[in-house]
């Protein structure tokens, strides 16, 4: 996973957009084609600045994985720059750069995208490369075993060797959903990743690398008309494949809180992670929930910041939200959770700090939040999702997966006016609804006894 978005951000700051952040009136404009191959383009043009960024996204993330490859649409990610037969390793990141841009990728729970940026006289070769790679890697056991290796490096790095492990990004939704798709380690477990074989990573990429998988969208200084030109000229011959149908996503209601306690040898202080079964995307309490976690958790003066680490000091480090990690809080196409990520003081019982915590959430049911924390709040999302518009790059991102998860480019305009609409008793009446400990899973990361205390007979964590 190309983590950290290193790329040419070129920020085009378009007067009439500033000025729209608090108004109802700018919305992107995008024109949308369908491939005969079933390649969906959209592009969005903008001649602030001779630059375009293109995203090209495909319908295959991490619980879209089969049972038994668990971690293939990570080491995808990872495969797609080993070269191809006509392009040799190398040879993407070469023209790309040299023609003054960047390239980047990464993969979320619905899709996997990838990102170009460049100035737009390197359109052409861009696209040329994009769909060279759809028609065919260079597969082979030595790219395989070198991005295995690199993928394996990145869980260490990540996970098994680093406090905390992303538990409350992975080990949460295990506890918290029941089916496969929900519930597995999408970083890949070794055992899936080591007995994976070149023709079981060339049969992943038959089934879902195809262009009728895939969403393109292309914002800068490019017309329509010129770019559907070039995508029929670069992707036009490449014929559709046979896509899997998606998995069965849907969960039983929750009707208890789940709680687990894990030990952690490298963390040296505890540290909870709550999870809330969010509603489904795009209804109007999503949005709702999407503003909620924002509420709670975005910076220092969040809610539970406040509450409990300047009022009750029961705790050291507050983040979460919607999506937390891997996404953000409207772009996922299954169940999600709203989560907590609490540091707290070694001195201290889970229960005092969820109870604090409790009391938080309590409050904010009861009376709602204020007004001036609302505003803050909602205006910070307009802002942030304008300000992403704004850059090529961006814009070309969410427009992308808005088709892919929408149908339409157009979500990306609804957004903003949704947040605009919210009410406090909306507010109060998903946290009452919502937040809920029977809609909750729970677990606790305690630091591992040392040897010396197991030793001594000390009592471990249950």
């Amino acid at each position: 996973m190309k983590i950290g978005r290193t790329t040419l951000v070129l920020i085009c700051l378009v007067s009439s957009a500033v000025g729209a952040f608090g108004a109802e009136g700018w919305k992107v404009a995008s024109v949308t084609k369908k491939f005969p191959n079933g390649l969906v383009v959209v592009v969005s043009e903008d001649h602030s600045a001779p630059t375009f960024g293109l995203c090209i996204s495909y319908r295959i993330g991490f619980r879209l994985e089969p049972e038994g490859r668990t971690g293939f649409a990570h080491l995808f990610e990872h495969m797609m720059f080993e070269g191809t037969p006509d392009s040799p390793k190398g040879t993407f990141d070469r023209v790309i750069e040299g023609g003054g841009g960047s390239n980047n990728a990464d993969t979320r729970y619905d899709f996997t995208e990838y990102l170009d940026t460049a100035p737009v006289s390197a359109l052409e070769p861009v696209l040329w490369l994009e769909a060279d790679r759809l028609k065919g890697l260079d597969f082979s056991p030595e790219h395989l075993d070198n991005q295995r290796k690199v993928v394996e490096e990145e869980v260490r790095v990540n996970v098994l060797d680093a406090p905390y492990g992303l538990f409350y990004a992975i080990d949460l939704p295990g506890k918290a959903y029941d089916r496969f798709p929900n519930a597995h380690n999408f970083y890949g477990d070794f055992k899936d990743l080591d007995a994976a074989k070149i023709e079981d990573v060339e049969a992943f990429f038959h089934h879902y690398y195809a262009p009728n998988n895939a969403f393109m969208a292309i914002a800068g200084d490019v017309t329509p008309a010129d770019v559907f030109a070039k995508v029929e000229k670069y992707f036009g011959g490449i014929a559709p494949r046979q896509v899997p149908p998606k998995p069965d996503l849907t969960e039983a209601p929750q009707t208890a809180e789940r709680r687990f306690t894990q030990q952690d040898k490298l963390a040296h202080v505890p540290a909870l992670a709550i999870g809330y079964r969010m509603p489904p995307r795009n209804s109007h309490d999503a949005v709702v929930g999407a503003l909620v976690g924002e509420l709670l958790h975005n910076g220092q003066a969040s809610l539970l910041y406040q509450a409990l680490v300047k009022e009750k000091k029961v705790a050291v480090e507050v983040s979460g939200g919607v999506n937390f990690v891997f996404g953000n809080p409207f772009e996922y196409d299954g169940p999600t959770l709203l989560t907590s990520f609490i540091v707290y003081p070694p001195d201290l019982k889970e229960e005092a700090v969820l109870t604090a915590y409790d009391a938080a959430l309590q409050d904010l049911a009861m009376h709602g939040p204020g007004e001036e924390a609302l505003t803050r709040i909602r205006s910070k999302m307009q802002s942030d999702w304008y300000s992403n518009m704004e850059i090529p790059l961006d814009r070309a991102s969410l427009l992308s997966h808005a088709t892919l998860l929408d149908g339409s480019p157009g979500r990306v305009n609804e957004i903003p006016d949704e947040l605009a609409r919210i009410t406090p008793e909306e507010v109060q009446a998903f946290a009452s609804k919502y937040l809920v400990k029977t809609n909750r899973t729970i677990i606790n990361r305690v630091p591992a006894p040392s040897a010396g205390q197991n030793a001594g007979g000390q009592k471990g964590a249950r």
